[in-house]
């Protein structure tokens, strides 16, 4: 009897889904995590002596990865706005804001300078492989980033929020530094000028970012008011309590945004804390939040079993020993020494910057940020060799960062409640 491919690929997709549902509460409080049993089973799969699923070549496949990766981000980056329950301002933020000022651009410019004194890059090649592994995902550690929404407005601890607010943030502001990228290259092909840095401040950065947060906003209080406050019962869709909105509101946001050549990533990060701050304490939210939770899983699953099978394929043989102590370099010291640097002491205790600066996990939006690049210019370096550093990097952060989670965000969490027990004692 023969093996069906379509009957193949169906199971596995089916399984997968299961899986997606099952694992996060098998893994809960364990040294493991989802995507790691999914970049395991795609590299264990992909092995199998059968040929029946396809080569993976992200190199001629890169609009299709752009695409794919595009759209889990998006998901996630509205999954995350709807979680976060503390209002947004300047004090509250404050550490957001220390992370994205200070440590991202410092994390950028360090690994940049990491890639062109120890591999010999050009600048724009060592710039763009920093600004693509600038973005943060704690989607892929779950213990670290809040989760669902609730009534109380600061019941999340700090950790949680910072790396979750700031990886709601960094997938837009990596933009601009990728964009910055693609301009050194083309500088350096038709002649070394500094004319770019104009147009590159002014647009891609001033006006790309003012608009991605204005029509978030703006966006984010019209869709606001319509769900909760509408005087029509049939367009106030919060009575409804249907999840899809909440997808619908994302896709509205980002093509919007992008079609008024702003910043979407930022756009819908910015349009669902806006809508969670219209009717902070509705149960809406959480029906909302519940549904992208569900489709963040599927799609984040379904594409990191891509990235082991990619691995299982050889994707990882133009990998080179500098390659791969770069991305230990930025996993273990760069992001680490800098993310904890950049949080003000005496802001919070030792042992949450500590973590903080530690979990910079690196995920799904710098295989969109690569794919993106690649595909709108040209770099002096083979881009094989630029998918085997960035898919080695996010494959090392999945599991150090997914064995790690766990038993520190516990230990963590112990430290808090005895610190608390002992400020309350008389």
């Amino acid at each position: 009897m023969e093996l069906s491919g379509t009957g193949l690929v169906y199971a596995v997709l089916g399984l997968g889904a299961l899986g997606a549902a099952v694992l996060p509460r098998i893994v809960a409080r364990r040294p493991l995590s989802a995507p790691m049993i999914f970049l395991a089973l795609g590299f264990a799969v992909f092995l199998l002596p059968f040929d029946l699923l396809p080569d993976l070549d992200p190199v001629g496949s890169g609009t299709t990865v752009q695409h794919l990766t595009e759209i889990c981000v998006v998901v996630a980056l509205m999954g995350a706005g709807l979680a976060i329950n503390r209002p947004f301002g300047r004090r509250s933020w404050s550490t957001t804001w220390w992370l994205l000022g200070l440590a991202m651009p410092l994390t950028i410019l360090a690994t940049a300078l990491a890639g062109w004194t120890l591999l010999g890059w050009a600048p724009a090649v060592a710039l763009l492989v920093a600004a693509v592994l600038a973005p943060t995902d704690p989607v892929l550690a779950g213990e670290v980033r809040v989760g669902e929404p609730t009534d109380a407005q600061y019941d999340e601890d700090e950790v949680r929020f910072a790396l979750t607010s700031e990886a709601g943030l960094n997938d837009g502001l990596a933009f601009p530094f990728v964009m910055a990228a693609l301009a050194l290259s083309a500088a350096s092909l038709t002649g070394w000028s500094g004319s770019w840095l104009w147009h590159w401040a002014l647009v891609e950065v001033l006006l790309r970012l003012t608009v991605g947060v204005a029509v978030g906003i703006v966006l984010g209080r019209l869709l606001g008011r319509l769900f909760f406050r509408a005087r029509n019962e049939s367009l106030r869709l919060s009575e409804h309590s249907e999840g899809f909105v909440a997808l619908a509101t994302a896709a509205v946001s980002y093509g919007l945004t992008e079609l008024l050549h702003g910043y979407g990533f930022l756009a819908v990060f910015a349009t669902a804390v806006t809508i969670r701050a219209a009717e902070r304490p509705h149960g809406y939210h959480r029906v909302m939040h519940s549904f992208m939770d569900q489709i963040e899983r599927l799609l984040t699953g379904a594409l990191l079993f891509l990235v082991g099978g990619f691995v299982a394929q050889g994707g990882l043989s133009a990998l080179t020993w500098r390659g791969a102590l770069l991305a230990m370099l930025l996993l273990l010291v760069i992001r680490p020494l800098i993310g904890y640097l950049a949080q003000p002491p005496g802001t919070r205790a030792p042992s949450a910057r500590l973590v903080t600066a530690v979990f910079g996990i690196r995920g799904i939006g710098s295989f969109f940020y690569l794919a993106y690049a690649l595909g709108h210019g040209e770099f002096a370096v083979e881009a094989g060799q630029l998918w085997a550093v960035v898919t080695f990097t996010v494959v090392v952060s999945v599991f150090l960062h997914g064995v790690a989670a766990a038993p520190v965000v516990a230990w963590l969490d112990r430290w808090d409640r005895r610190r608390h027990l002992e400020t309350e004692q008389p």
